[in-house]
């Protein structure tokens, strides 16, 4: 009797979970229609409880939703972060969104497409390397522009299905974590955004080198950006440049540069003002209206 309970509670554990992923194409997402290779999900931290996702193939949105006496009906689209060759899926992802969560916010984490991962015989992921800095950027390039168009799409789809999840589509923001800050970046620059654009988009030490289309659109949306003068990854200056532009093309922008903090510290704590970076955030969501639930 004991064994059927708990066969039954996996099942609902897991149909609960299957529920809250969304699929943005019904078959094989175009351009990589030949990818035959399996998503891997490896545990990297142990201290943490932290994993990393690699070789996904198919691009998805994980629901995380708010109780439903904060729901504010603001939402955000968060992209980890990773090099294009894996995913940041809890400090970048799952973390930032539970966290949205206590403040009212649903959060839809995003698994985009990237470059196919080699393993060695232990099973441990073969880094890349960005030393031959021209030969990764070709390596990249396609997937980048995959990735940008699947966010796209998925601003669309938030949008048309808003009220399936209790959001509201004047409030669907994009954030995103280095190389998910390409991605989130990218979908206001993309031509495939016009009429469609996220209504604000979160640039978090993003690497938009990239980015082929850098010219900040007339409908450009309010911009939180955010980084660390000590990056050693992806200078603060690319930070700084995308605020600039913001403000030069008579848009709304808020810059934050702490002085410590490194490359990809995402959720973790570093016992640094860093730590705090997501209060700032919250901060700028308050002043835009973005916490309320009558804008």
């Amino acid at each position: 009797m004991k064994n059927r309970i708990l066969i039954i509670f996996l099942l609902i554990a897991f149909i609960s979970e299957a529920q809250n992923v969304i699929s943005l194409y019904p078959d094989k997402a175009p351009g990589s229609e030949h990818w035959n290779w399996q998503e891997k999900k490896i545990l990297t931290d142990t201290t943490h409880q932290w994993h990393t996702v690699y070789n996904v193939v198919e691009p998805t949105l994980t629901v995380y939703t708010p109780e439903k006496t904060l729901n504010n009906g603001t939402s955000v689209i968060i992209c980890p972060g990773g090099g294009f060759h894996h995913l940041a899926i809890n400090k970048e992802g799952t973390a930032v969104a539970k966290w949205l969560n206590s403040i009212g916010i649903t959060a839809f984490v995003f698994k985009y497409r990237l470059v196919k991962s080699q393993f060695d015989a232990s099973g441990k992921a073969i880094r890349f390397s960005t030393a031959n800095r021209k030969r990764f950027d070709s390596i990249i390039a396609p997937i980048v522009s995959f990735a940008i168009h699947d966010a796209s799409k998925s601003i669309k789809y938030l949008r048309d299905n808003a009220d399936k999840y209790n959001i509201k589509k004047d409030r669907i923001g994009i954030m995103g974590f280095s190389a998910g800050g390409t991605v989130a970046t990218g979908t206001v620059f993309s031509p495939e955004g016009v009429g469609n654009r996220p209504d604000f988009v979160v640039p978090i030490y993003a690497f938009t080198d990239p980015l082929k289309q850098n010219t900040v659109p007339s409908d450009a949306p309010p911009a939180f950006i955010l980084t660390a003068a000590d990056d050693l990854l992806v200078p603060a200056t690319s930070s700084t440049k995308l605020f600039n532009d913001w403000i030069a093309s008579g848009k709304s922008a808020e810059l934050h540069i702490y002085s410590k903090g490194g490359h990809g510290f995402g959720m973790q704590k570093k016992n640094l003002p860093v730590d705090g970076w997501i209060h700032r955030f919250q901060d700028w969501l308050d002043v835009q209206g973005y916490l309320n639930n009558t804008k």
